[in-house]
């Protein structure tokens, strides 16, 4: 149940756009596109400004089928306050 909530606050969030800074990526990326196997989160605090990322890595499943992962996500997004998220994921 915590994954598919955590899944739908990103989701809704992406959705609504950009909203200004700070801004939050999240980049998933993998070996093919059905497996993601790390994220890239990188927040921008103003325009212009250099970002600060953070990679979070598995060896062998899916990391956004990962109940850890997502809920983290979730709270790094609550904390900073990030205004905006983008997500890229292997398609």
């Amino acid at each position: 149940m915590l994954l598919e909530k955590s899944k739908k606050r990103i989701s809704k969030k992406v959705k609504m756009g950009f909203q200004g800074y700070p801004t939050l990526g999240i980049t998933y990326s993998g070996p093919n596109n059905g497996l993601a196997t790390e994220v890239l989160l990188e927040f921008v605090s103003e325009e212009g400004a250099e970002p600060q990322t953070e990679k979070l890595t598995t060896a062998e499943y899916d990391i956004r089928e990962d109940e850890t992962v997502q809920s983290a996500i979730v709270k790094t997004i609550e904390r900073s306050g990030a205004r905006s998220i983008t997500l890229i994921q292997p398609e």
